[in-house]
């Protein structure tokens, strides 16, 4: 079965039906990646001040204001009220490993298929979304607000380096010295916009990750909630070697070696990297959802979230 290649506007457009079935908000049956006894909760909405009043019998205690209880000779506490948005910001790997798939959908396809029901999923919350879209050249920054207007040009922007993906790469007419845009550089404008409560959610199959790409997840997660989505294909899992069949990445290319050993050593390797980020992830409490490209993203989404009305 032939994978397919690129998303539409009006894919992604659909993909507000699919929208359903799961939340993204704090609370979360028990059953979901994002309840407690499988990582963090998600902290959910920043808190406002509201008010500050004297302490009445049952107040939480641990809201007391010390400083003005001193100065007004009375108990008094900070009462605080949750805001009513609270910013998610997508971070959608585009780049050339991600176009790669054997069965449903290219990993490309699959990330942008999620951040489309994500982004509509967040809105019907009433949150803020913005994302950065980002391939090997460049980084589309989409900041968060609460409009349909900006979740349609977050849509178009992964549409158009979606599509780039399967554009036939133009000869350059000078060399160009541009270093290619890696996961940890995105990971640092990230940090720059999320400061504090947002939803930081990367769909990436985190080609590049290192040591500080660790770092700086742990540095964003410090203030913000994050969820990293790792897309995978189900051959980059089994794939089974066969007399002449070659293998290309980054304009070379290898003979697949044809012995009984190397499905095993191939599985075996590619599940050490996956076990390893999970171990990662799970250390810094942050969610790990894995995403298959051979299965319709709505559903993988409403199985691994609870199926949540």
């Amino acid at each position: 079965m032939s994978a397919r290649v690129t998303v539409t506007f009006q894919d992604l457009l659909q993909c507000k039906a699919d929208a359903r079935g799961f939340s993204l908000l704090p609370r979360q049956p028990v059953g979901s990646l994002l309840a407690g006894r499988h990582a963090s909760r998600l902290r959910g909405r920043g808190l406002s001040f509201e008010e500050l009043r004297q302490y009445r019998q049952g107040d939480d205690i641990r809201q007391m204001d010390w400083k003005a209880t001193a100065r007004l000779r009375s108990p008094h506490i900070r009462v605080y009220s949750e805001e009513r948005e609270r910013p998610v910001l997508m971070l959608i790997d585009q780049r050339t490993p991600m176009f790669f798939g054997s069965q449903r959908a290219m990993k490309s396809v699959a990330a942008a298929e999620l951040a489309a029901m994500g982004a509509w999923r967040s809105l019907a919350s009433g949150d803020r979304v913005g994302g950065l879209v980002f391939n090997e050249t460049e980084i589309a920054e989409v900041r968060p607000h609460r409009s349909q207007t900006r979740v349609l040009h977050l849509l178009h922007q992964i549409v158009r380096l979606n599509q780039e993906l399967a554009a036939p790469s133009p000869s350059p007419t000078t060399p160009s010295d541009a270093a290619p845009i890696t996961l940890n550089q995105v990971l640092e404008n990230a940090s720059r916009i999320a400061r504090h409560d947002h939803l930081v959610i990367l769909i990436s199959d985190l080609d590049g990750a290192d040591e500080e790409t660790s770092r700086l997840v742990t540095r964003i997660a410090a203030h913000n909630d994050v969820l990293v989505t790792a897309v995978y294909d189900p051959l980059g899992i089994r794939l089974t070697g066969a007399p002449d069949m070659l293998a290309s990445h980054g304009g070379r290319t290898w003979e697949i070696p044809d012995h009984n050993s190397f499905p095993e050593d191939f599985q075996a390797a590619f599940g050490q990297v996956l076990s390893h980020w999970r171990s990662v992830f799970r250390s810094l409490q942050i969610p790990l959802m894995p995403l298959s490209t051979a299965t319709p993203v709505a559903e993988q989404i409403r199985v691994l979230f609870g199926n949540t009305a």
